[in-house]
């Protein structure tokens, strides 16, 4: 009874210490998200920056190549997609009130037809088609803030490359461990490593797609609709739609329900085409969590670390699965949330186990 009550104890205190943590995470967001912009950036990086050193590239040369490329690339990025951006803004209000009477049409020829059904009376004052174009634009200017911390974003980054080559060396020396012991994480940094690569590449060439379809057809601001599909690639199946959504409406009210049709159809066939079939081929193999997971942690990460959140919602996942799964405490919860294939592991590791044990007995 008393090992009951202290285990019930320590559930109890275990719960309320991650609250503290997410809480504090959610606090000190403003701090934090600089730092995992960095990270993001670094991950993308060190191996280039790895395969630069052993072809005899200094490592400070190294990294400065890197950082210099990216800091091109953000700049001309932040002075064309910055200007697209400012006048989606300003107009946005002009294209929230051509959606609304839009709207309004189609509810009233509805329920003309159906002889003055208050149901679709009432469906007017629910619907509201700006929403998907009003989280874009606070999307973005999340991002922009975050942008304004380029300078920390930077020399996070600097840092992080310097000491990516004798990190290891460091925490073998500090804590006493053998190369052999830090195989797992070092297996999970290089698997994260490439599937933000991977992930990176095709959102590129996903987002200059889209934004050849918008620019094709005649869209308003296609340099804005590739920026978007570009970042929003990196959410896993909710993120194309998202990104489809408002280049569709703003379609639908500037061009008609022809052009809408064709971007929304243009918009699936490049996510069934890069998302479907040329990613997983890439990649070879799933991100090692359940897609139930990958949804709700979207949500969670969004929280609480706002839009950037939830594009790093599955590296922060897989994070966190990795931290699981070093604890046999918690490395239950680990394979709950994991995927398939590592739950069937799991089962057969503890099936050898005890036919070893019955063997041995």
């Amino acid at each position: 009874m008393n090992e009951s009550s202290q285990n019930q104890g320590n559930a109890v205190i275990s719960f309320a210490a991650v609250i503290i943590i997410v809480i504090g995470l959610q606090m000190a967001k403003d701090l934090l998200v600089p730092f995992l912009v960095a990270v993001f950036l670094a991950l993308i990086t060190v191996r280039p920056m790895l395969w630069m050193q052993k072809n005899r590239v200094p490592a400070v040369l190294a990294v400065l190549i890197i950082v210099s490329l990216i800091m091109l690339i953000l700049a001309v990025l932040g002075t064309i997609v910055g200007a697209s951006i400012a006048e989606f803004t300003a107009a946005m209000p002009s294209y929230q009130q051509r959606l609304d009477v839009l709207i309004d049409r189609v509810v009233n020829f509805l329920s003309a037809r159906l002889a003055g059904d208050e149901a679709f009376e009432s469906l007017g004052d629910v619907i509201d088609p700006g929403w998907a174009m009003g989280l874009v634009a606070g999307l973005l200017n999340s991002l922009k803030d975050v942008l304004t911390n380029i300078f920390l974003i930077i020399f996070t980054m600097i840092f992080i490359l310097l000491e990516a080559s004798t990190v290891e060396t460091k925490i073998a020396a500090a804590f006493g461990r053998s190369t052999q012991s830090l195989k797992r994480p070092r297996v999970f940094l290089v698997n994260l490593g490439s599937y933000l690569g991977i992930k990176t590449i095709v959102s590129m060439v996903t987002g200059l797609a889209a934004g050849l379809l918008t620019w094709a057809l005649g869209v308003d601001f296609p340099l804005l609709w590739a920026m978007l599909a570009f970042l929003l690639n990196y959410i896993p199946t909710i993120g194309s739609i998202i990104a489809a959504v408002p280049a569709v409406l703003i379609a639908l009210v500037q061009l008609g329900v022809g052009e809408a049709t064709a971007t929304a159809i243009g918009f699936v066939a490049i996510n069934m085409v890069f998302g479907n079939i040329i990613e997983p081929r890439m990649m070879g193999h799933g991100v090692g969590i359940s897609p139930l997971i990958v949804f709700i942690g979207l949500f969670f990460w969004g929280w609480v670390f706002g839009p950037v959140g939830m594009l790093l919602s599955v590296p922060l996942t897989m994070t966190l699965k990795l931290a699981l799964e070093s604890d046999k405490r918690t490395r239950w919860v680990a394979i709950l949330i994991g995927s398939e294939r590592d739950a069937d592991y799991a089962l057969r590791r503890r099936r050898s186990r005890r036919l070893n044990e019955s063997g041995g007995g």
